[in-house]
Formats: C-alpha cells, sequence, structure tokens
C-alpha cells in the first residue's frame, strides 16, 4: 500500500509512557509512507498469535510485563528493555506467561494496519483482515 499525504500521522512524544499506557491489543500510533508505529498490550497468558508477515520487517521493544518470544519455534525470554527484530518471511509469535500485561511498541516497515486501527483485543484484531 501507498500511504498518501492525508494519512500520514507522525508522533512525537513520550512512546514508553504511551506504550505502558495502552490497555488495547493494538493501537496505531503513528504512519508514515515507509514505516509505522503501533502500541500492544498482551494480556496473561495471551499471545500475539503465530504469524508471517512476508514483506514487512518488524522490530517490538517491551517496556513492562514478562514472556517469550518464539522465532521460527525457537522461544527466548522477553521482559522490559528488550528489542526484537523480526524480519520479513519470518515466523514469529510473543506470548505473555507472567501475571501482568505484556506491553510494548512495535515498528513496522513498511506499514502494516491501515492508519489509526485500533483493536480492543486479539479476537477483535484476528476478525480484521484488512492490513495497510
Amino acid at each position: 500500500m501507498t500511504v498518501t499525504a492525508t494519512k500520514l500521522a507522525p508522533f512525537n512524544g513520550d512512546i514508553l509512557a504511551r506504550a505502558k499506557d495502552n490497555r488495547y491489543f493494538r493501537e496505531v500510533v503513528s504512519t508514515g509512507p515507509h514505516a509505522q508505529v503501533v502500541v500492544m498490550c498482551i494480556p496473561p497468558k495471551g499471545s500475539i498469535g503465530s504469524e508471517v508477515h512476508p514483506k514487512v520487517d518488524q522490530v517490538l521493544v517491551f517496556v513492562r510485563g514478562e514472556g517469550v518470544a518464539v522465532l521460527e519455534g525457537i522461544r527466548t525470554p522477553v521482559s522490559p528493555g528488550r528489542l526484537v527484530h523480526v524480519p520479513a518471511g519470518m515466523r514469529h509469535d510473543f506470548v505473555n506467561e507472567g501475571s501482568v500485561d505484556l506491553q510494548l511498541y512495535t515498528v513496522y516497515a513498511p506499514p502494516q494496519h491501515a492508519p489509526g486501527t485500533i483493536h480492543r483485543t486479539r479476537a477483535e484484531a484476528d476478525a480484521d483482515d484488512e492490513h495497510a
């Protein structure tokens, strides 16, 4: 998708606070022509769901909670301050194995979701097939 100037949504603020305050599964914070910033909140025992983005790199930075990254079946712990880069084409999932929400911000390059998208729950996200 080509993002037009009318859909650009810049962000200049405290992304850590924004991610920690977020209670939605997914909220698109900012969309540019080549990248997109999204905050996410995964409830205890929840996950993003195993997925592959064939043409999109994803960088995730964890700000609260404990969980695991599953990259091509290999599990590694994630916690505040951890950054995970998922290259395009790599199967991945992120699972909250803690007792509090797993909160993070992520950058998709190029954008993956329509500007302004909010998914309150994973079920709502799964039901919405529209991507950028």
